[in-house]
């Protein structure tokens, strides 16, 4: 789901502006974690992450092990998935980072605008690339159902009283291997045919990739909004990874994002807007009343 394209095509949030800036960030960072563990939740339920992550695990062992073809993209979408959820919680985690990593609302706000930029960039490219694969193969069948047909129009057609001559020149020219009908054997088998690449991966946040992106994203965002940023061996290490793996998730977020971190204020404004909207209906309006005192 895109909240930014929700946001801009509301005509009651767009004449509707919250500033934010001035709430503790400890607010800010309450409410984006009530929306990010909404969206994993959700995703969670809707894409049944379990199987989704067992699929991810095993194609990621089939590019490791064997050598299967893999976009970059797919590659740099699995990098986020680890094998286990997480034990502690998004609010917990966002928390923990800005007690050790103390950083501006902007960071954190642009982490929702960043998770939608990559949804609808890589899912776009996905759906596309599956569209070009089908009709690679529609159209790789159909050249190999008209030599087929070539093949047998043409071994029809030869005359059989050929001159002495003829038959052994055409018989020098060929091959022992293309006697056997190579031809026939690669349109049976489909040897022609190369094989399928791996289908590309779709981007979901799930419960299982989620603090890989907070954390990564962090890192990338805090370098880039604010002048005040801290080494990734620390970003690592609260963020519970091994200083390699965040220094690769760093490189897989800037390629997702297509190397753009750059937010217009008029977008920060939006999600900023959206975030509140989203807290007080999902989680304020949800609260119970308070109790009545006795008089």
């Amino acid at each position: 789901m895109s909240y930014r394209r929700w946001i801009l095509n509301d005509t009651p949030l767009q004449a509707m502006k919250y500033e934010i800036s001035g709430m503790p960030i400890g607010d800010i960072i309450e409410m984006v974690a009530a929306l990010l563990t909404k969206i994993t939740t959700t995703n969670d339920l809707q894409h049944d992450a379990l199987h989704r992550n067992a699929a991810h695990q095993h194609a990621a062992a089939n590019h490791n092990t064997d050598g299967n073809s893999m976009s970059p993209l797919s590659s740099s979408v699995l990098a986020f998935h680890g094998k286990n959820v997480p034990a502690i919680t998004i609010l917990s985690y966002l928390s923990r980072i800005h007690k050790y990593c103390p950083t501006t609302y902007e960071v954190f706000l642009s982490l929702l605008v960043y998770f939608d930029r990559m949804t609808e960039r890589i899912n776009s490219l996905v759906v596309e690339a599956e569209e070009s694969r089908r009709q690679a193969q529609a159209q790789s069948a159909q050249t190999t159902l008209s030599e087929q047909q070539s093949n047998r129009n043409a071994d029809t057609e030869m005359p059989d009283q050929q001159g002495e001559e003829n038959d052994e020149t055409g018989s020098d020219l060929v091959d022992e291997d293309d006697e056997k009908g190579s031809d026939y054997k690669s349109g049976e088998k489909g040897a022609a045919i190369p094989p399928p690449s791996a289908p590309a991966t779709y981007f979901v946040a799930d419960s299982f990739n989620i603090h890989r992106l907070i954390i990564a994203g962090v890192t990338c965002a805090s370098k880039f909004f604010s002048d005040v940023f801290y080494t990734n061996s620390r970003y690592a290490k609260v963020g519970g990874l091994p200083l390699a793996e965040l220094n690769h998730l760093e490189l897989q977020f800037l390629i997702l994002n297509d190397f753009r971190l750059a937010v217009p204020v008029e977008d920060l404004e939006a999600y900023a807007t959206m975030l509140v909207e989203f807290y007080a209906r999902e989680v304020i309006a949800q609260r119970p009343p308070p109790a009545n005192k006795p008089e």
